[in-house]
């Protein structure tokens, strides 16, 4: 109990202390420099990186600060980004992009096509624990390559850490996080049953495995065994996300199980890598070859369903505070549309039919906010949305869905119109009409959050006089839609293509395919103008 006295008292001082907490929060970049010269800092990194994140992005959204191309990398194959390094040929050539210009951190030696790398996954190490190994305390990247190997290598090295053998049996070809940088599961290809096997009346009813392992250390939890007798002969695929397996039906619908529960239920043996098993009149060290990953969790009946719908195309997504999903129902009416709806009782939200009405070769996106603010983002080829799904006041609890902010493309409202009216005053109607993304209008092309500096990058391509686009990156405030910055990209945007555009810390990364089906990246780095104070 605080007595009246008390919380007077404590009335008085938040009214003193809110001026200073004001003050405190309008610091300005020169103000935290010369605090830190001073030595007067928190002692928590965290506080630390957060206050030189802020300055960073103060400098980056000056006026006299640009971006120029430093760099520009072509390859054959595909190449990929992810937290400050570049990789080129399936991962064996990685580059650093925290330097000036992109510098080489390691060459990895040239394998066979059957050695080669797969998929991957780069692990962060973790800060809240101290881990056995020093290599452990590092960051690795996860790398499957052809011949069902797991190699962990270190990430700024390649040097290879530990490695795993899955299988004789399954040939896998898929990373993917359950529970980013705590566990992670590796799929296999669907296995089909073969005309031998059909001819001899074998049924085959295993549709896939996927093999679950926790990092920090690296460790498996289990082989997993999906089968048709027990989910149904209309599987299509199956996936983990957040403890959830996931399983899709060639009849529009998903199904989504309690891992954990499975994993109670199901596991036969519990499994630990480099130690001796015996399961299945088999005998062998876990992990290596040629034994593998024996089958461990074997379903033998079908498990309890948390949710099940029935969609379109694109599946279902759950997030947002409180709990919602996101999907488009199987009917031809509500194509094009997408419904946001309670996951407690299934009740679709107040406003929470939400359609562009664009009329597109691309369909416009949507998905629940990475800055988990519980947040939707809906994106059409002029138009971006930023919706909040909160709580209507009143006796029933209902959800209403509402518009924080838009953001909209500059577009001349006379080309985009149906009809024109002659030199004569004379009226006439287009026989064909223009496509929302057509490529002789201003059309947004991608939409990430910046987590670091609370950016939203919104990439978007205008028309020029030749026969392609100039790309550039918008630079939004994530809480208000402001345009704070934009930076156009040098090289043209060709909209036949791919293209990929990331935006990290001062560095933007924009990979495309051209038209010899090589691959290029091109990397900008922040600089500062000399006369800028």
């Amino acid at each position: 109990m605080v007595s009246t006295s008390s919380s007077m008292c404590l009335d008085q001082w938040s009214s003193v202390l809110r001026p200073l907490a004001t003050k405190r929060r309008i610091k300005n970049a020169c103000t935290i420099l010369g605090f830190r010269t001073r030595g007067i800092t928190s002692n928590d990194f965290g506080t630390l990186l957060g206050e030189n994140l802020k300055i960073l992005k103060n400098i980056i959204l000056q006026d006299g600060i640009h971006f120029t191309k430093v760099w520009t990398k072509s390859s054959k194959s595909l190449i990929s980004y992810e937290s400050g390094r570049i990789y080129f040929e399936n991962y064996r050539n990685c580059y650093s992009s925290l330097t000036p210009e992109p510098q080489l951190l390691y060459e990895l030696p040239r394998q066979s096509k059957a050695e080669k790398i797969e998929d991957s996954l780069l692990c962060q190490c973790p800060l809240h624990k101290v881990l056995p190994h020093a290599s452990e305390q590092k960051p690795c990247l996860l790398a499957l390559t052809a011949n069902n190997w797991l190699y962990r290598l270190s990430a700024d090295t390649g040097e290879t850490l530990q490695r795993v053998y899955l299988s004789p049996h399954f040939r896998f070809r898929s990373l993917d996080w359950d529970i980013p940088q705590e566990t992670f599961y590796i799929k296999s290809i669907q296995h089909k049953q073969t005309q031998l096997a059909r001819q001899a009346g074998v049924d085959n009813n295993v549709f896939m495995h996927l093999a679950i392992f926790r990092v920090f250390p690296l460790d498996v939890v289990g082989l997993l065994e999906i089968s048709k007798k027990v989910f149904g002969k209309s599987v299509v695929d199956v996936l983990l996300s957040q403890g959830v397996l996931a399983v899709s039906h060639s009849t529009k619908c998903v199904k989504l199980y309690n891992f954990e529960y499975i994993v109670k239920q199901f596991r036969t043996k519990e499994l630990f890598l480099g130690q001796q098993c015996d399961l299945y009149d088999a005998r062998g060290i876990v992990g290596n070859a040629p034994y593998g990953i024996p089958v461990n969790i074997q379903i033998k009946e079908c498990p309890p369903v948390l949710f099940e719908m029935s969609y379109f195309d694109n599946g279902i997504q759950i997030g947002g505070h409180p709990w919602h999903y996101i999907y488009t129902p199987n009917h031809k009416r509500d194509r094009g549309t997408h419904h946001i709806c309670s996951i407690r009782d299934g009740a679709l939200a107040k406003n929470g039919i939400q359609d562009m009405k664009c009329d597109s070769l691309e369909a416009d996106w949507i998905f629940f906010h990475p800055d988990d603010s519980g947040r939707i983002i809906h994106a059409g080829p002029s138009t971006i949305n930023v919706l909040r799904i909160r709580e209507e006041t009143g006796f029933n609890s209902h959800y209403e869905v509402v518009r924080e902010f838009s953001i909209t493309t500059s577009r001349d409202s006379k080309a985009s119109s149906q009809v024109m009216v002659t030199s004569s005053g004379r009226t006439v109607k287009r026989r064909f009409q223009h496509l929302d993304d057509d490529p002789e209008q201003e059309t947004f092309k991608m939409a990430k959050y910046e987590d670091e500096l609370d950016l939203l990058a919104i990439v978007d391509v205008s028309p020029t006089e030749e026969d392609v686009g100039q790309a550039s990156v918008r630079l939004h405030d994530n809480k208000s839609g402001v345009l704070m910055k934009r930076i156009a990209l040098e090289e043209p945007w060709d909209v036949t293509y791919s293209h990929e555009v990331y935006f990290d810390r001062d560095t933007i990364i924009h990979i495309e395919q051209q038209r010899n089906n090589n691959f290029s990246c091109h990397v900008y780095k922040m600089n500062r103008t000399k006369n800028l104070r």
